[in-house]
């Protein structure tokens, strides 16, 4: 089923949480091990990510700057694959912009198409941490919303290559990324709506949103969004913070605030665990307004570690 049917149909809040393939050299048990302990909570369904290889310089024999591949996270495809049918459950692929060409995209879209995995989350991915913008692949898309034109057109059997005849037409339906706090790229939460209203325009049947800590920026987001003429499903995107540093490293590393509550809260952490503690407690209380809003999901980032997501879905699902 599409996903943006089963958020229409519902008459519920749903429960749908991300996960990241292993580091090149990991196992599928580490995915495992993120999804079973949150099986008993019903996932409608679960995203997996995508990332380019992120490359760093380093000094070689000679004394020059060299760029070298420091981080990768292959296996997308296999990922999804292996819990769609070890699980039985609907699978969300991330498909980006950042690091691959349209030609690779299509061969990306081909597999997913084989495989019946007809729910994509479109996006333009991150810039690599060793540039100072993001730099689009030699022929490849520089903005999501292009990317979605891509997609519908293989919706209509329009390949690359035009010559190709009788193209078997693909089904896909796609969701995109929104930011209640503003993309760092966009000049002002005004801007920002106006390309995501590109992307709805372009195709997109639903928004998930960048993580926030403070409900009142998605509640007033939607209102934004709604004003702007953008009718579809947006579904909060929610954190449980897990570790003391990232009361600073969240904030830089997705352009989003802390409420000075929870601010305060983790600053008193003297370990993880603390940490952590309060985290979990700050999701569950921010899950319960969500659903009491009746927003038609809640999407929890899990980046690997089930524990605190599997008690806050304990009190709130």
């Amino acid at each position: 089923m599409k996903i943006a049917d089963r958020l229409k149909e519902s008459k519920k809040t749903l429960f749908t949480f991300e996960i990241l393939p292993p580091l090149k050299g990991g196992s599928f048990g580490e995915i495992q091990r993120t999804i079973e302990p949150l099986l008993e909570f019903s996932p409608s369904y679960i995203n997996v990510t995508c990332h380019r290889a992120d490359t760093a310089y380093r000094t070689n024999e000679k004394g020059e700057a060299e760029r070298y591949t420091a981080k990768k996270r292959p296996g997308s495809v296999g990922v999804a694959a292996a819990v769609k049918f070890k699980y039985n459950i609907e699978v969300v692929p991330h498909v980006i912009c950042a690091g691959f060409t349209r030609d690779e995209t299509e061969d990306a879209l081909i597999d997913y198409n084989y495989l019946e995995m007809n729910n994509l989350l479109v996006l333009r991915g991150d810039k690599m941490k060793s540039d100072p913008v993001f730099i689009t692949e030699k022929d490849g898309h520089a903005h999501a919303r292009d990317l979605l034109v891509q997609i519908k057109n293989m919706n209509r059997g329009i390949y690359l290559n035009s010559a190709i005849e009788n193209a078997e037409p693909t089904d896909f339906s796609c969701g995109v990324a929104g930011y209640p706090e503003k993309h760092a790229d966009a000049k002002s939460i005004e801007q920002d709506i106006m390309y995501l209203k590109e992307k709805v325009d372009a195709g997109a049947d639903y928004i998930v949103t960048q993580m926030f800590f403070d409900n009142s920026k998605y509640f007033d987001f939607v209102k934004r969004c709604r004003k702007a003429g953008i009718t579809v499903p947006i579904i909060p995107g929610v954190k449980p913070i897990a570790t003391a540093n990232q009361v600073d490293v969240l904030p830089e590393l997705f352009n989003l605030s802390l409420p000075k509550e929870l601010e305060a809260e983790l600053r008193k952490c003297k370990t993880n665990n603390e940490a952590k503690h309060v985290g979990t407690e700050w999701l569950t209380m921010q899950a319960l307004e969500l659903k009491k809003a009746n927003v038609p999901a809640i999407h929890i980032y899990t980046f690997g570690i089930p524990d605190n997501v599997a008690k806050v879905c304990k009190a709130v699902f």
